[in-house]
């Protein structure tokens, strides 16, 4: 899966939470998103990338979100 696209969609959930006054509540409403609508092979690529570093022109929500909750959006295997 292109890691661009993956950034661009996530980016987009980030945007939608956004809005929400309680940061936690934030976080944790973009970790549940990927959790519960993207297939593992993306929560996987999405993590591998801030794994490496590479959170250019991701969303700082998004970032926070995926260092905060990584146990819990890594797929299981």
């Amino acid at each position: 899966m292109d890691g661009k696209k993956l950034v661009a969609m996530a980016n987009q959930i980030a945007a939608f939470f956004a809005a929400e006054p309680d940061r936690k509540v934030a976080v944790d409403g973009v970790a549940m998103h990927l959790k519960r609508f993207w297939e593992p092979r993306m929560r996987r690529e999405i993590l591998a990338q801030v794994e490496r570093g590479e959170v250019a022109g991701m969303d700082a929500l998004l970032v926070e979100a995926l260092r905060g909750r990584r146990a819990e959006l890594m797929p299981k295997g």
